[in-house]
């Protein structure tokens, strides 16, 4: 019998061998033995069980909020080029910005899953969080400790006191058809691709399920970083990854020419559809970390790298019918409905026609031979419709003049491509998408409540408004087909949750046209309180930095609409609330009682997002330069504030200053 020290080593050294090396020692079997084992000696010890134990992955439940994450060292976005020659422009651009001819640069598949950052502490992992808009992501911990390619503990001596890894998770191929094919045997909906499936699987409430979806791992990257000094090349970082017990992907290696880096590009997409895990590119980047320091950043991305795209596959089909759905604003928009055809590993029954332009243009009818193509291998779309295989007995697309799901008039506003049901809430289909928003993460953000679940209540006419979602008894969700005791519970449960929010996001859960959370979050910050926003006229919208006239307009209107304001005072009696939105007042900060101007393109921070932070540290912002001004924080193509600023004899600070500040 071994002792529980050298049992936890053991299963870490077969991890290592499994998914680092990919090379397993032992058969699953003799592993679940060992971790039975393992379990059954912790069991039997009154010793307290430490966090990086190998029985430790799966541990109570997630926090059913994902509490946010603020990335220090944001995760920045990678520029995009779809051939060689774009590609060789990168290049190119290279060469002239670090003055040199031959470029090593590091070359690895581009994952198709979600970024993660994992951050160690002394070798232990600590925190989770996804990449989110690349400065604030969710914490997903809990669920991330229960994928076993992810090292609880890194090994080895030589060890940063802190370092946050980079990478890539993702769902392997044949998990994805495992998932499928369960889904399809208990009823539920399919997934439609291996990175959806990543993504919701991580932001399960319960890790136990996590835990069963088999999701893996690749770093590639870090972010923050203390006593550990780096290699010089981005290759020799990833070597060291692997010594610490990392998964590094083995098709990663360093070409020396444009014309290896293309051949790479040329090699990896022949290979692809061998491959057990879905990629969409080639990554490429500088290997020399001085060099990368060199190039530089330009808006959200780094000079020093870019992903070359795969090309979108394309396929034929037959459109068997093109019918037309309603969105939540009304939207009326032709779809085509195709013989099932499989692009890229996604069986593909459906292409977006966008609206009644679109379908005239590319001429698409019932009956015809049309190429499908992902986009972005992502998104169907009918590319071209092969007109020798036309039907000879076909007939234009006409859109309805009346909507199909309510019969109210399909109205055309002038100078707009997209008709709209004119039936508003009274159309069931408007009233089910409505209901989607409010409910959705940005919104209310009312975990578990589904697109089917929506769909059930108000076909059988428990729920006209967002309000009655509220008013709902656990009987009335319990007695719902196919929903489990628990699942009611837990719908109830998360109803009441979604109760105490704010007014930014109560504002977006609205679904005002064109109103996002940006611009909710502008609203809610400029009047304060929702009673100060429905008072508020066209001008006075118009007034706000970030809200146009057509915007203002939509805002208007809404909130002059009476059924409107009847179902937010519905809202607020079934208990509703946030917090009130106060100005805020600082003190002590770096920047107290200074003014700031913001001008161009900032890296990693939206212009809102850099207000907010000055504003953390005392600053007034405002919108133009003066004598008055103190500081004018610049990006990207300034322009003529900078300027300004200069012939002032102003300070002009950059994003790292800020961001400095901030530490």
């Amino acid at each position: 019998m071994k002792d529980i020290d050298t049992l936890r080593n053991l299963i870490r050294q077969h991890d290592y061998a499994y998914y680092v090396l990919d090379n397993p020692i032992i058969s699953d079997a003799e592993y679940d033995a060992l971790m039975r084992q393992l379990i059954a000696l912790e069991s039997k010890s009154h010793l307290p069980i430490p966090a990086d134990s190998p029985t430790q992955r799966v541990s109570g439940k997630a926090d059913s909020a994902f509490p946010p994450v603020t990335h220090h060292i944001p995760m920045l976005s990678l520029d995009n080029v779809f051939s060689s020659e774009e590609f060789s422009e990168f290049y190119h651009r290279l060469q002239l910005r670090l003055d040199k001819d031959h470029i090593p640069l590091s070359a690895e598949p581009k994952f198709d899953g979600l970024a993660i950052s994992l951050r160690y502490e002394n070798g232990i992992l600590t925190k989770a969080a996804t990449r989110g808009d690349g400065s604030t992501g969710e914490d997903v911990t809990a669920n991330v400790r229960t994928i076993k390619a992810i090292p609880l503990r890194l090994i080895g001596d030589n060890l940063p006191k802190i370092i946050e890894i980079r990478g890539e998770i993702y769902m392997p191929k044949k998990a994805f058809e495992t998932l499928n094919a369960t889904a399809e045997q208990i009823g539920e909906k399919r997934f439609a691709n291996p990175r959806n499936a990543a993504a919701g699987s991580l932001r399960q409430l319960d890790p136990a399920i996590t835990a069963q979806r088999k999701l893996a791992f690749f770093a590639y990257g870090y972010g923050s970083l203390e006593n550990f000094e780096l290699p010089s090349t981005y290759s020799e970082l990833l070597s060291q990854f692997q010594t610490w017990g990392l998964p590094v992907c083995h098709l990663q290696t360093t070409v020396q020419s444009l014309e290896a880096a293309q051949d790479y590009m040329n090699s990896l997409n022949t290979e692809r559809p061998a491959l057990p895990y879905e990629i969409d590119g080639v990554v490429y980047k500088v290997d020399s970390f001085s060099d990368q320091m060199k190039a530089g950043f330009v808006s959200r991305a780094p000079r020093w790298a870019i992903a070359w795209k795969f090309p979108a596959i394309e396929k034929t089909t037959t459109v068997e019918a093109i019918d037309v759905q309603v969105g939540r604003t009304g939207a009326v928009t032709p779809v085509a409905r195709l013989k099932p055809v499989e692009v890229g590993g996604v069986t593909v029954t459906n292409a977006t026609l966008h609206n009644a332009d679109e379908v005239a243009r590319k001429d698409v009818r019932v009956g015809d031979t049309v190429f499908i193509r992902r986009a972005g291998d992502v998104i169907p779309e009918i590319v071209k419709v092969v007109l020798e295989k036309r039907p000879f007995n076909s007939t234009p697309f006409i859109m309805p003049s009346h909507c199909p799901i309510c019969g109210s008039e399909v109205i055309r506003p002038e100078g707009e491509a997209v008709a709209r049901c004119s039936g508003g809430l009274h159309c069931q289909a408007q009233r089910v998408q409505s209901l989607i928003h409010f409910a959705s993460r940005k919104a209310m953000d009312i975990q578990g409540l589904g697109d089917k679940l929506i769909e059930q209540v108000v076909k059988n006419g428990q729920v006209t408004t967002p309000a009655d979602l509220f008013m709902l008894a656990y009987s009335d969700w319990a007695n719902l087909p196919r929903m489990a005791e628990k699942s009611a519970r837990n719908i109830i449960n998360a109803l009441e949750n979604a109760k105490k929010t704010t007014l930014a996001r109560f504002i977006y859960a609205l679904g005002i046209r064109e109103v996002g959370t940006v611009s909710a979050n502008l609203l809610a910050n400029h009047f304060g309180t929702l009673d100060a926003l429905i008072q508020a006229d066209e001008q006075s919208l118009q007034e706000i930095e970030g809200i146009g006239p057509v915007m203002a307009q939509y805002i208007a209107h809404f909130f002059s609409d009476q059924e409107n304001l009847s179902v937010i005072h519905q809202l607020e009696s079934v208990g509703i609330y946030w917090s009130e939105v106060q100005q805020k007042t600082f003190s002590n900060g770096i920047l107290e009682g200074k003014t700031v101007v913001i001008t161009g393109t900032l890296l990693t921070l939206s212009r809102e997002q850099a207000k907010e932070h000055l504003e953390s540290l005392g600053a007034k912002v405002t919108n133009s330069v003066s004598s008055k001004t103190d500081y004018v924080l610049a990006g990207e193509k300034a322009g003529s504030k900078k300027e300004k600023a200069e012939k002032l004899g102003i300070t002009i600070i950059d994003e790292p200053q800020l961001l400095q500040w901030l530490v």
